[in-house]
């Protein structure tokens, strides 16, 4: 059993927001992401999804990319990104895995996972760059998860 993290897949099956835009190297990315994770991962083995996993706007709407992520060997643990507009409380998003059978995900949401003796957790990262409030506000939040999550 090894322990494994990767981010930005960028998921966009069911959406219009292709990732080949933005220059060749993504072009067939999901191929050759599916293609490398059965070559290297094994069922036993545990992922760490570091955010922006899918495109989508709503939970709904990323069930196919959802479907991708499951099918690939491992257990996977998603923490949230500043793309995952889809993202919503850990009830909504337990059940809508338990719904669709997606049984190989799982969410750092306040929360914590083990793995061996190492503690994982997280939380959506944030610059605070600015004196905007809203970046406040969105920063101290997420502080307070992750404090929560440790």
């Amino acid at each position: 059993m090894a322990l494994y993290a990767i981010s930005d897949l960028h998921l966009s099956f069911n959406t219009q927001k292709p990732m080949d835009v933005f220059g060749d190297d993504w072009e067939d990315y999901t191929r050759r992401i599916a293609e490398n994770w059965h070559k290297k991962i094994k069922n036993e083995d545990v992922i760490i999804l570091c955010g922006d996993h899918s495109w989508a706007t709503y939970l709904e709407e990323a069930r196919v990319d959802f479907e991708f992520i499951n099918n690939l060997p491992g257990k996977k643990i998603l923490s949230k990104g500043n793309h995952d507009y889809w993202w919503t409380t850990p009830k909504k998003l337990n059940d809508y895995c338990a719904e669709n059978n997606f049984d190989t995900i799982s969410f750092l949401h306040n929360n914590h996972y083990m793995y061996k003796d190492i503690a994982i957790c997280g939380a959506k990262g944030w610059a605070l760059a600015t004196n905007i409030a809203e970046d406040k506000k969105i920063y101290n939040r997420e502080q307070e998860r992750l404090t929560l999550s440790l």
